[in-house]
């Protein structure tokens, strides 16, 4: 039912380091993915990720789906998302 409602349950957290720094998961390397910023080396992008999150995957349906993933890498997709969001609110300003 919450579901339908638009609430897509998320993993519980409280056992996991909170994300400070994504630079520690997000690579981009120029000859890979066209350059678009990609998880621990991988060939799956922050953008295929948060495209996951957005069709309303949960955390635990990609992980099952993509099990080299962790939640911190999820968490890390986020957090670039809102940094890169930022940084050209700024520059918009």
């Amino acid at each position: 039912m919450l579901r339908m409602l638009g609430f897509v349950p998320q993993p519980n957290l409280q056992n996991h380091k909170i994300m400070t720094d994504y630079r520690q998961i997000i690579t981009i390397e120029p000859d890979k993915r066209g350059g678009k910023p990609c998880i621990r080396h991988m060939r799956i992008t922050v953008y295929d990720v948060l495209g996951w999150l957005a069709a309303e995957m949960s955390f635990e349906e990609i992980l099952d789906d993509f099990p080299e993933l962790t939640t911190q890498d999820i968490l890390a997709c986020l957090a670039f998302a809102a940094d890169r969001n930022h940084r050209l609110v700024a520059i918009a300003a």
